[in-house]
This record gives structure tokens, C-alpha cells and sequence, in this order.
């Protein structure tokens, strides 16, 4: 089960140096191409959640992201050695959940920077910690319709 804690350790320490890296070096909005027209890299800060969403509501979230740090090391210690796969995607949801905890608590925002467009849709700026999160839960969305495929065999 200690691999899992290594997983979430390694998103914090990534998020964390990330988000470090674009508060030092780049000004409040600053943007620079990375693939142009696709791929920015543009400091944002949020106050809120996924799209802005709840925005100012610190309490709310510092209350939410405890019970579900709580509920997560819960069902990594109950199902670390026998569901690897749910497992890891837990640890990668931890490791993001604790990202933007972090700043949420020191800088009272979230460092936002990874810009995306999708065709001429501007997707909303992320960063590390939300890239962990999104790709824990699609993991665990995979590994529900895989039991359920077992389940009707």
C-alpha cells in the first residue's frame, strides 16, 4: 500500500514545483505558446472550483477535501493489496485533492496554468492537481465497467 501514498507524493510534489515554477517566473495573466493555437501556458489564479464554480467558498471546500482525503486513504488501506487498479486511481484523486488543498490554505486561490483550446473552444486553465483528479476518476470509471463486464460473464 506504500506505492499508493508514493503515487499521491509524487502529484503533490509535481503539482506543488509546477505551480511554484508559474508563480515565480510569470506575472498574474502572462501567457506564452507552447503549440501554438492548442498549448498556452497562462499564470490564472482561481477562487473557486471547475470553472470558477463556488468561488469564495473556502470553507466549503476545506470541509470537502478533508472527508475526502479521509474517505480516500480509507479505501486505499482497505483495498490497497487486492484492487491495484482502484487503488491507483485513488492515489492519483489523493494526490490531486492535496495539490490544490495546499493552496487553497496558503494562497486562499488555486494556481491555474495549463490553457488549452480544443478547435476555438478556450478550455478553462488547470493545472497538475486538477489533470491527477480528472484522470483518477476516468481510471475508476474504466475499472467500474470492467467489473461490471465480469459480473455479467
Amino acid at each position: 500500500m506504500f506505492i499508493y501514498y508514493v503515487v499521491s507524493l509524487i502529484v503533490i510534489l509535481l503539482d506543488q514545483f509546477t505551480k511554484w515554477l508559474i508563480v515565480s517566473k510569470l506575472e498574474l495573466y502572462e501567457s506564452f505558446s507552447v503549440i501554438d493555437g492548442f498549448l498556452y501556458i497562462t499564470s490564472h489564479r482561481n477562487k473557486g472550483a471547475a470553472w470558477g464554480i463556488l468561488e469564495g467558498q473556502m470553507w466549503f471546500f476545506y470541509l470537502i477535501t478533508v472527508f475526502v482525503i479521509v474517505f480516500l486513504v480509507y479505501y486505499i488501506q482497505k483495498h490497497g493489496k487486492e484492487k491495484r487498479f482502484f487503488s491507483f486511481s485513488l492515489a492519483l484523486i489523493l494526490g490531486g485533492a492535496i495539490g490544490n488543498f495546499i493552496d487553497r490554505i496558503f494562497r486562499k486561490e488555486v494556481v491555474d496554468f495549463i490553457d488549452v483550446y480544443i478547435f476555438s473552444y478556450d478550455y478553462p486553465i488547470f493545472n497538475v492537481a486538477d489533470s491527477a483528479l480528472v484522470i483518477g476518476v476516468g481510471l475508476l470509471i474504466i475499472q467500474m465497467i470492467m467489473e461490471e463486464k465480469q459480473r455479467k460473464r
